[in-house]
């Protein structure tokens, strides 16, 4: 359904992503992992279409998505990275607002709101500004907001950023509903335990080039290890955390 071909992005002549391909498919959660500063966010701001790629094209359903970005754009659900919502509109102004741009009908827009706030425990402060939100309530208006119209494709970009417990496993909990109803997900992370419970895929990035592509099952298999955290460790750390931590814990015990 979502293609990657061979995307690469360069700013000021560095290659941020280098020659990343992978297909996402109908019911399918791909996790895509790496470390900071290794083109995650990059890659997800090209599937979304808001960066062009210097090279590569990102498919969807067999055509380009340039050649028609609103059409894609309706199928397509998308929770940053970064909550950049209007601070003076309330939760429910913002999810009407979201509505009305993707052109919902009214009652549909209303009934799904009303849910959703319910839903996500923001019913008693849906009418107050979100600048008065906190960063997890912020984060399930966007969540809210990227699902309200039932997209085909669901990209999260740290997805869990300022969510408590509950609200994270409840996350978990849909991701994997989402895909049992058909949705192609991608969840881009560096939270490796979620990823491991949530995606049956796995990409790891490292210096915007692909260094693993495979089942979590499989990766700990190849690599002998019993964690997605010592795979991902293995593929992109030049350190020891061990040892680094321990000379961070000597060093302030004993300077």
């Amino acid at each position: 359904m979502l293609e990657a071909r061979h995307l690469v992005k360069r700013y000021a002549g560095s290659r941020v992503v280098d020659d990343v391909s992978f297909i996402v498919r109908p019911g399918e959660v791909l996790g895509y992992l790496g470390p900071n500063g290794s083109g995650k966010s990059t890659t997800v701001q090209m599937l979304t279409g808001l960066v062009e790629p210097s090279e590569g094209h990102v498919w969807f359903e067999g055509r380009r998505i340039t050649t028609d970005l609103v059409a894609y754009r309706r199928r397509l659900g998308y929770v940053p990275e970064e909550a950049h919502l209007y601070p003076f509109l309330s939760g429910r102004e913002h999810l009407e607002l979201i509505g009305r741009l993707r052109e919902m009908p009214a009652r549909r827009l209303e009934q799904r709101i009303t849910a959703l706030l319910e839903l996500f425990g923001l019913s008693d402060a849906a009418l107050q500004p979100i600048s008065g939100y906190s960063k997890g309530m912020r984060q399930k208006v966007l969540i809210a907001a990227a699902l309200l119209h039932d997209p085909d494709v669901v990209i999260f970009d740290e997805p869990e950023t300022g969510l408590d417990v509950t609200a994270a496993l409840m996350l978990r909990h849909l991701i994997r509903i989402l895909a049992g109803r058909g949705k192609a997900v991608v969840y881009s992370s560096h939270v490796l335990e979620a990823v491991e419970k949530v995606c049956e895929r796995v990409i790891v990035l490292h210096r915007g080039k692909v260094v693993a592509d495979d089942s979590v099952t499989a990766l700990r298999a190849l690599r002998s290890h019993t964690s997605l955290e010592q795979v991902f460790a293995e593929l992109v750390s030049h350190v020891d955390p061990e040892r680094t931590a321990q000379s961070i814990a000597d060093a302030v015990a004993h300077a």
